[in-house]
């Protein structure tokens, strides 16, 4: 593996950011791909199925990012400790995909073993119709498989951000994506698989990628290395490991809850106003694609600044990533804003909902202006590997800035008061952590 260290600091950012937003877009364009197969069938039901087959595997696995999240910035840590170059792999880097690989591997192996009750507890939350529940159920059944490999998947993914390997971060998002397209038509499209072939589909891209993805691991560490396997049972490093994937894990699950309670909420408001706020949510999910491109390299460079005990490098960092996060969250909520009739008569035909998002769209500024620095900063203390000031920035910001809110808005009819109250679950988190950085830096003194 090259060593990005020796790059000026603008360079290895903006590669390492540009990268990772690449990446991270062909999730959602797969995601496209795949509706459009399964929306041009006979039947509307195999995509309603999917759909919510998918919400439930979301639930699944969303929270289980703590595994990528938590392998990034304790790997750039190690390895800007001891030293980055490939030929000197330090024994702490390679325990620590070994270790986080054995969590995935426990994780995935119980999915396995409770397929059942979380399928029959899973689809009992959703009031479908039986044939759309029996086309999700088939996705269900196919997709499961797929949990050892995804979740090993977030393993590598987070192992490869940590050395700053973004290009291969690319390769493999690219050889997941790509398959799963090209598995969805021959599966649906040619041999008439319908949801069943989507999820066979993703299961099968999944297995690949993870594949790959170890293959360019034992490419990198000679045989004799894993011979320092054993230590990964080491007890206080374990049990580190097992607290900072708690923390992480509970932030992810808030993280989760606050959009699962906006959707519910913005659903008792009524159908027309459900969609603007989906649509407009839709928007706000598409930036933190991008945004999560320069949270990402944050988490990786700030983890190298950190084991490397830089101090001065990383208010820079910050203010670059933080600077750029916020010119892109306010560009993109400024261009819908300016546009909202053209560019979201893209996404429906429906002239009542069109007008409906015209009355809120502007809350798409705050969201995601105080949105882009919340996840730059997420980026940056992910990269210390700090799990307490993740976890409670993200409890105070639901229980603090969203629910009081929120519950307004649901008693007084008010949708702006319920999107006032997810701009201000963005504000706290963002000041909650903001406030904890020059902490941080002062602790490398």
């Amino acid at each position: 593996m090259s060593d990005p260290q020796d790059l000026p600091l603008w360079q290895r950012f903006s590669r390492l950011a540009t990268i990772n937003v690449l990446s991270n877009l062909m999730v959602p364009l797969a995601g496209l791909v795949d509706s459009a197969f399964l929306g041009h069938l006979s039947s509307i039901r195999f995509f309603a199925g999917v759909a919510i087959a998918t919400a439930l595997f979301n639930y699944l696995y969303r929270p289980c990012n703590f595994l990528r999240m938590g392998t990034t910035g304790p790997t750039a840590q190690a390895l800007a400790i001891e030293g980055g170059e490939a030929e000197g792999l330090p024994d702490e880097a390679l325990l620590i995909l070994l270790r986080n690989g054995l969590i995935a591997i426990a994780l995935g192996a119980l999915i396995l073993l409770l397929q059942v009750p979380l399928r029959e507890v899973g689809f009992a939350l959703f009031d479908a119709t039986p044939d759309v529940e029996m086309a999700g159920r088939s996705y269900y059944q196919a997709r499961i498989w797929d949990a050892p490999a995804t979740l090993i998947n977030f393993v590598l993914l987070g192992w490869f951000l940590g050395w700053e390997q973004g290009g291969r971060v690319l390769l493999l998002s690219a050889l997941s994506s790509g398959s799963n397209v090209l598995l969805d038509y021959l599966f649906i499209v040619r041999w008439g698989w319908e949801s069943f072939g989507a999820g066979a589909a993703t299961a099968l891209s999944q297995y690949l990628m993870l594949v790959v993805g170890l293959g360019l691991v034992l490419g990198d560490v000679p045989l004799g290395r894993w011979a320092i396997a054993p230590k990964i049972w080491h007890r206080d490093t374990l049990l580190s490991a097992f607290r900072l994937n708690a923390n992480i894990w509970v932030r992810s699950v808030l993280f989760i809850t606050v959009y699962a309670l906006f959707t519910g909420w913005s659903a008792s408001f009524g159908t027309t106003t459900l969609a603007a706020n989906m649509l407009l949510l839709q928007v706000v999910i598409l930036a933190v694609y991008f945004i999560d491109g320069l949270a990402f390299a944050t988490e990786s460079i700030a983890g190298s600044f950190y084991g490397a005990k830089s101090r001065d490098r990383l208010t820079p960092l910050l203010r670059m990533a933080g600077g750029t996060g916020l010119l892109l969250g306010l560009g993109m909520a400024g261009v819908f804003a300016l546009f909202p009739g053209p560019l979201f008569a893209l996404l429906t035909n429906h002239t009542d909902v069109v007008q409906h998002i015209a009355h809120d769209v502007l809350w798409l500024l705050p969201v995601l202006g105080f949105g882009a620095l919340a996840f730059v900063l997420d980026g940056y203390f992910l990269g210390l590997a700090n799990g307490p000031i993740l976890r409670n920035s993200m409890a105070t910001a639901a229980v603090l800035g969203f629910l009081p809110l929120a519950i307004a808005s649901w008693r007084l009819n008010a949708n702006a008061l319920l999107w006032a109250a997810m701009a201000t679950f963005m504000l706290v988190r963002a000041a909650v952590l903001a406030v904890q950085v020059p902490g941080s830096i002062a602790e490398l003194e």
